[in-house]
């Protein structure tokens, strides 16, 4: 079996902190992220095999409760989405730039493995509400032909929820702004 990724948001940053804790000794997952994010919400993101994730989040959820908004897992997860959601991805040569905003934070995760199942491009961020409202962002880079097939498989995958804010696509970003953005 492949790796699945496990995202869950609270209304509670204690019922968080608690669901979290009990995910962890409910499964062998990897915590990604446990953190509190805009407007006071608490984000968790476990990793691991796929049904180790699928425990952890059934008792993550029963942990919640009420303070539980929203969940999802991502089973078979692309490879590069937990380095991207990292920060830990080294990106050498940007050809070209693309960015899509979501509503919420676990939008952006669902977007990310869809683009880069998509596409051959290199996922270089994928930003989880942490100063953002609530919203979420990923950046990537490929050649435009990859960037433009990205972008256009997530809207097509995510636009009729109304989750996606804003896309781009930038053809040779200027090095000064690659310089601010890596």
């Amino acid at each position: 079996m492949g790796k699945s990724i496990g995202l869950l948001e609270l209304k509670s940053i204690p019922a968080g902190v608690q669901s979290a804790d009990e995910m962890l000794k409910a499964a062998d997952v990897e915590l990604l992220t446990a953190a509190p994010i805009c407007p006071g919400k608490y984000i968790i993101i476990v990793s691991g095999q796929v049904g180790a994730v699928k425990s952890s989040m059934e008792k993550g959820r029963q942990v919640a409760g009420t303070f539980l908004i929203c969940h999802h897992i991502i089973n078979n997860v692309h490879p590069s989405v937990p380095p991207a959601l990292a920060g830990t991805v080294d990106v050498v040569r940007v050809t070209a730039l693309g960015m899509l905003e979501t509503m919420s934070a676990l939008t952006a995760v669902r977007a990310a493995d869809i683009a880069a199942k998509a596409s051959s491009i290199i996922l270089m961020e994928v930003r989880v509400a942490r100063g953002l409202g609530g919203k979420g962002y990923l950046t990537f880079t490929g050649e435009v032909s990859a960037v433009k097939s990205a972008l256009d498989s997530c809207v097509s995958q995510l636009a009729d929820s109304g989750d996606i804010t804003g896309s781009c696509l930038i053809p040779s970003p200027h090095k000064g702004l690659l310089e601010k953005l890596v």
